[in-house]
C-alpha cells in the first residue's frame, strides 16, 4: 500500500469558501481528505521580495486590519466543520515572508504560542502538524516546532540549519536516501516540491503525480489553493488537472489517501 497527503496552503480567515469548494469537491465526495495549512492570523501585507502581495491576498478585498484570525471568518469555519473531509493543520502564525526562518527563540515560541490559540479560538484543537511558511525553518525553529507538534512536514532540510542533536538521524537519512524521518516523538516529512502548480507544464502535471506517488511509500503533495485564483477568476484548465488528480488518486486500490493525523497516531509508516 502506497499513502498520498494532500497538503493545500495557505488558506486564512482571507479565504473565499467557494474556492475551496470549487477545488476539493471532487475529492471530497470521493473520500479523499484534504489536509489544510491554515494561517491562525493572517497578516493583510506580506509581499515577495519584488514588492508584490503574496498570492494569498488574492482575495483580502481592501481590508485595513493589520491583521485577520480565523475566527473572523464564521462562514468558512462553519463550512470546514461541516465537511469533515478537511483537517486543518497550523501554517505559521501570521505568514510574514520567511516567518520561521529570521525569528529568535522568544519570538518562535510567541507565535507558535500565539497561533495555537488562534486556531483553539476559531474552535479547533490544536493541530498534530505544523508547516513553515515558505518551508523555511530556522534552527530555532525547527527545535521548538518538534517540541509541540508530532508531525513536521517542510520541502527539505538542511544539515546547517538543524539542532546538532538531530544530525546522527539526518544522516542517517542521508545514507539512506529516505524522504521522511524521525527525532524523538516527531516526524519530519519532505516533499518532491509543488507538484500541482500553475508554473509546471500542465501536459506532465498528473504524470509528475503519479511518478511520485509510486516511487515512495509516503507521499506529501503541496498545492495552493490561490493558484487557481490568481486573478481573482478560476483557471478552469489547471482547476481540471486537480480533478484529474482526484480521479487517479481514488482508482488505484494500492494508493490510499490519509490525513497528517493518522501519520500523528502512528497508524502510517514513514518509509
Amino acid at each position: 500500500m502506497r499513502y498520498v497527503i494532500l497538503r493545500d496552503d495557505d488558506t486564512s480567515a482571507l479565504t473565499p469558501v467557494d474556492c475551496l469548494e470549487r477545488l476539493y469537491r471532487p475529492f471530497l465526495d470521493r473520500g479523499l481528505p484534504v489536509n489544510l495549512a491554515t494561517i491562525p492570523n493572517v497578516a493583510t501585507n506580506t509581499r515577495l521580495p519584488d514588492g508584490r502581495l503574496e498570492g494569498f491576498l488574492v482575495a483580502r478585498n481592501g481590508t485595513t486590519q493589520e491583521t485577520v484570525p480565523l475566527a473572523e471568518n464564521a462562514e468558512l469555519i462553519a463550512y470546514l466543520k461541516s465537511n469533515m473531509g478537511y483537517e486543518v493543520v497550523q501554517h505559521g502564525y501570521r505568514h510574514d515572508y520567511f516567518e520561521f526562518d529570521r525569528l529568535g527563540t522568544d519570538d518562535v515560541v510567541r507565535r507558535l504560542e500565539q497561533g495555537i490559540r488562534c486556531l483553539n479560538d476559531a474552535g479547533f484543537e490544536q493541530a498534530k502538524t505544523f508547516v513553515a511558511p515558505y518551508d523555511k525553518f530556522s534552527r530555532d525553529s525547527l527545535r521548538e516546532v518538534a517540541r509541540r507538534f508530532p508531525v513536521l512536514s517542510t520541502g527539505w532540510f538542511e544539515l546547517r540549519r538543524l539542532p546538532r542533536t538531530w544530525w546522527p538521524q539526518y544522516l542517517i537519512k542521508k545514507a539512506t536516501g529516505s524522504p521522511h524521518w524521525k527525532v524523538r516523538n516527531t516526524a519530519l516529512l519532505s516533499h518532491p516540491g509543488c507538484l500541482l502548480s500553475y508554473q509546471r507544464d500542465f501536459k506532465n502535471m498528473l504524470a509528475s503525480v503519479a511518478e511520485a506517488v509510486e516511487s515512495r511509500r509516503l507521499t506529501v503533495l503541496v498545492t495552493h489553493w490561490w493558484e487557481y485564483f490568481r486573478d481573482g477568476k478560476p483557471d478552469y484548465e489547471f482547476i481540471s488537472f486537480l480533478h484529474q488528480t482526484a480521479e487517479y488518486l481514488a482508482s488505484k486500490p494500492d494508493i490510499r489517501v490519509i490525513r497528517f493525523s493518522e501519520l500523528a497516531r502512528g497508524n502510517v509508516a514513514l518509509n
